[in-house]
């Protein structure tokens, strides 16, 4: 995949229509500023993995957070919405006989996710994928009904995260968007985990030059 030094484009809704440019717009399909949106540059996978996000409520209003990017280059996806007020989560549904249900989150008792771990089933995998801060992420696994029984699973240890628009305190943290595209590495082909590792490295690179640095 092709990615340009910089990017500065104008807005583009999903159905094509280009709105007028605003430095305080920001794109509904990439987050990004409207003038440095990259949704041109986004490829689209169709993938027999679905991937769902669990969002931790408070992530929903940052720019910085990388999962929506990530899904918005899937199409077997959902992003789903933890800790709002009255509105609990019950992931029972995604029980079902033809397919794996896996829980990303590097839990003591997590399963190294190796293509071995794949191969031992041959059904597709929904994978669960927990949004949010440490302590965020590590308490869903229990306060939501439904993943209790997921099996859980971490990624091998690899290299340090690319991203360096927030602190990260753990040396073996990543971004969601890494976290998914590495597991889409192993689930999927190292092929969909390097394009999806080059739209990371672009948002990356375009939103320092949003910031100015």
């Amino acid at each position: 995949m092709s990615v340009p030094e910089t990017t500065v484009a104008p807005r583009v809704l999903p159905e094509g229509i280009a709105l007028p440019v605003s430095a305080r717009a920001r794109c509904i399909r990439c987050r990004m500023r409207a003038d440095f949106c990259i949704c041109p540059w986004l490829p689209t996978f169709d993938l027999a993995t679905r991937v769902v996000v669990v969002m931790h409520h408070k992530e929903q209003i940052k720019s910085s957070a990388t999962a929506p990017l990530a899904l918005s280059c899937l199409t077997n996806r959902s992003l789903l919405v933890h800790g709002l007020q009255d509105a609990p989560l019950d992931l029972t549904g995604l029980h079902r006989p033809d397919r794996r249900l896996f829980l990303l989150f590097p839990s003591d008792d997590a399963a190294p996710l190796t293509r071995a771990l794949v191969n031992e089933d041959s059904r597709p995998v929904t994978l669960v994928v927990p949004d949010g801060n440490w302590r965020q992420a590590s308490t869903m696994r229990r306060r939501i009904s439904g993943l209790d029984v997921a099996l859980p699973v971490k990624l091998p240890l690899g290299d340090k995260t690319r991203w360096g628009l927030r602190f990260e305190h753990r040396d073996d943290g990543l971004a969601t968007f890494e976290a998914i595209a590495r597991a889409l590495g192993i689930l999927e082909s190292k092929t969909v985990q390097t394009r999806m590792e080059a739209v990371f490295d672009l948002m990356v690179k375009t939103s320092r030059a949003a910031r100015g640095r």
